[in-house]
């Protein structure tokens, strides 16, 4: 399969209230070892929030995700996880925890465009 990258995605969920084990969708996670390719795209529905039970403002959710951005791109702003191998960041950012941002397992498949691929993937199980 010339030009085509094997990739893994994971959807980042924000979970309100852990215990009640409700969750709504609000970003992707996307890697691909062979492109050396990490990135993240996330956007919180203000709306949808509004529907759980929460006892944390959205300026928390937001400095949390913004936290995945870092690591995703390598940014010494990241901390110590930020300068992994980019497998390495991958798998630490989808491991299972019990917090207000969460992940789905990581999902595979192809893709020739890795940021088409994203943002595909964004508006099918995030918008």
């Amino acid at each position: 399969m010339p030009g085509k990258n094997l990739y893994e995605y994971a959807v980042i969920r924000l979970v309100p209230r852990v215990e009640r084990e409700e969750f709504l969708n609000v970003g992707i996670i996307l890697f691909s070892k062979g492109a050396k390719y990490l990135n993240c795209k996330y956007q919180i529905d203000n709306e949808k929030l509004k529907l759980f039970s929460c006892e944390l403002e959205v300026v928390d959710f937001e400095q949390n995700l913004n936290a995945f951005e870092k690591i995703c791109s390598g940014s010494k702003a990241g901390g110590p996880v930020a300068q992994w191998e980019i497998p390495d960041r991958f798998r630490w950012l989808t491991a299972q925890r019990s917090s207000s941002i969460q992940t789905s397992r990581p999902h595979n498949g192809f893709s020739e465009d890795l940021e088409k691929t994203l943002e595909r993937l964004f508006q099918e199980l995030v918008l």
